[in-house]
């Protein structure tokens, strides 16, 4: 069962773990920090969930009985469903890593984990995925950025390619508006990690900005972003 602390209009989160302790310390964690959290212990009950109260960021474990988190990661970006998605998994390969960021997770916590810092990856998460400060200011002067039939509006980080709507996730959106706001300009994938992740003390390795990239191109197609090769990645053409 989906249990609510509280309805109003404040963001409101799914807290998706099968450990009740864990559980109990995020929700105290993020219900201390303002939000409207809701919970449950399996994947199948989470999936309903996120049907009937559409959560605005769903922190999700991939251990879960029935539906595990991976396949309930990638049923909802298998349906277009864009949700922020925070995982926080006792995972902590760099494989396990790779693996939830490519079906779409947007940050990935490991086990054990400090609530505070969950709190500030959720604030982060949500500041991307409302279109907040965190997409350059050379796009967000603009209306929409083009290039080579792409479409992207930075004030509904909406994309279109050939008047087509594409479907990203919020990491996604901030990794193409990042490089879109710099057309033609190289940067190495550390230096994309610090950018567009805000991080350069090394939880996060470069492979998570290649997997990004790989996603963009099975969505964009291939011209849209270009590799220079022993160097990084620019916008195209």
């Amino acid at each position: 069962m989906v249990a609510s602390a509280v309805t109003n209009s404040r963001p409101s989160l799914l807290v998706v773990d099968d450990d009740s302790r864990v559980r109990t310390v995020v929700c105290w964690q993020l219900e201390a920090e303002g939000y409207d959290v809701r919970e449950a212990a399996d994947g199948n009950t989470a999936w309903q969930g996120i049907a009937d109260h559409h959560p605005d960021l769903i922190v999700l474990d991939l251990s879960l009985p029935g539906m595990s988190g991976l396949d309930l990661l990638r049923r909802l970006r298998g349906s277009g469903d864009p949700t922020p998605v925070v995982v926080l998994s006792g995972r902590s390969g760099e494989g396990d890593r790779i693996v939830g960021l490519d079906l779409g997770a947007d940050d990935y916590l490991v086990k054990p984990f400090s609530p505070g810092e969950l709190a500030a990856r959720v604030r982060s998460v949500l500041r991307r995925s409302s279109g907040h400060p965190v997409v350059p200011r050379e796009v967000a002067g603009r209306a929409d950025g083009r290039c080579s039939g792409l479409r992207i509006d930075a004030c509904t980080r909406e994309v279109e390619l050939d008047g087509q709507p594409v479907a990203l996730t919020a990491r996604e959106f901030d990794l193409l508006a990042f490089l879109l706001a710099h057309p033609r300009q190289v940067f190495t994938r550390a230096q994309l990690l610090e950018q567009v992740w805000s991080c350069s003390q090394g939880w996060l390795s470069e492979a998570t900005v290649t997997e990004h990239v790989h996603r963009l191109r099975h969505k964009l197609g291939p011209g849209q972003l270009v590799t220079v090769r022993g160097v990084g990645y620019r916008s195209g053409p």
